[in-house]
């Protein structure tokens, strides 16, 4: 994987520092220059062509989250907010996310454990980031549709966080109109997001498009989208399955959680159902690639350099370009 470029943005020197040094630990990913602010930010980004910025919301002068609009209005570049505030649910995680960061988490600060996860997490998103853009580099050379399958009752089922959108667009575009009946967990994104997503795929995605609702029975040739953040969504049974919508705590910080949708496909198919994870996905979509493979179903999940295929003991490992022939085979005959 090639590397990725970071300019890193906090009104304190010490924490433009913490993040500095913690991300240059990571691999492929290198900080090419720090700002104070939105004034010296604007410099630096027509300065050094970073591939990521990271932004702190609560900057004196210009807020990161006006500063936020300004970019995506601009000049769009992916961005990563830091906050005392950016913690799911808060507004400024909504707003942050409805403007296009494409993560917002909290500052690492606290104990070293805690300091070593929010990084960890800010690190998957920058490497996401990078990867659907290479993917989108791939697609020039590889971007047609694939072709209709002869579908082997296989349900697909996807978890996407905010970082994944990107991908999970671009293979939606490429599904066949006779795409197997296919559940999409989006985490945490409301009904307004939603309805966004779902716009900018109308006339750009061959099966048919619908949110889910309690009892939906999923046929072959439609996409079900999780209705809103309030629900978690499942599998009740397989063939001739419904989705159910569950209230439940969120999982991981996260609702609706793929890991329980791809638990509930595990139960109701066994070894006949197909998962992908888009995004980081943080600890809820690794459990959810993991629950999947480990019940000998096809479990596709983002890595550094592409994807990973697991089944049982077997893994594979597939391109960003060749991910969505890969999930059509696996649900073909």
């Amino acid at each position: 994987m090639s590397e990725t470029r970071v300019l890193v943005v906090d009104d304190s020197r010490m924490m433009r520092t913490l993040i500095t040094s913690a991300l240059e630990e990571i691999r492929n990913i290198t900080v090419v220059g720090e700002a104070d602010g939105a004034d010296e930010a604007r410099e630096k980004i027509a300065q050094l062509h970073p591939d990521v910025l990271t932004l702190d919301v609560e900057m004196p002068g210009m807020s990161g989250i006006a500063f936020l609009e300004e970019i995506m209005t601009t000049r769009p570049l992916p961005v990563i907010m830091f906050s005392t505030r950016t913690t799911e649910g808060t507004g400024d995680t909504a707003e942050a996310k409805r403007l296009g960061a494409i993560g917002c988490f909290p500052k690492p600060v606290g104990p070293p454990d805690m300091m070593k996860k929010v990084i960890e997490d800010v690190a998957k998103c920058i490497k996401t980031e990078r990867e659907a853009e290479l993917t989108k580099a791939a697609a020039a050379k590889d971007d047609g549709p694939v072709p209709p399958i002869d579908w082997n009752g296989r349900p697909l089922l996807i978890g996407c966080d905010s970082s994944g959108l990107d991908a999970l667009k671009g293979f939606l575009t490429r599904l066949p109109d006779n795409c197997p009946p296919t559940l999409v967990a989006l985490q945490n994104m409301d009904m307004g997001a939603i309805y966004a997503l779902l716009g900018e795929l109308s006339g750009k995605v061959k099966p048919a498009l619908e949110i889910a609702s309690d009892g939906t029975t999923l046929a072959q040739g439609k996409i079900y989208f999780s209705p809103g953040a309030d629900k978690h969504v499942v599998l009740d049974t397989w063939p001739g399955g419904h989705c159910r919508l569950m209230e439940r705590d969120p999982v991981g910080g996260v609702r609706p959680s793929a890991s329980l949708l791809f638990a509930s496909a595990a139960k109701a198919a066994g070894e006949e159902a197909v998962g992908v994870v888009f995004g980081t996905g943080g600890e809820d979509g690794e459990r959810a690639a993991s629950v999947l493979g480990e019940a000998r179903s096809h479990a596709f999940n983002a890595t550094d350099d592409g994807y990973r295929l697991k089944r049982g003991e077997a893994v594979q490992a597939v391109s960003a370009s060749q991910l969505a022939i890969e999930v059509m085979r696996a649900c073909g005959k």
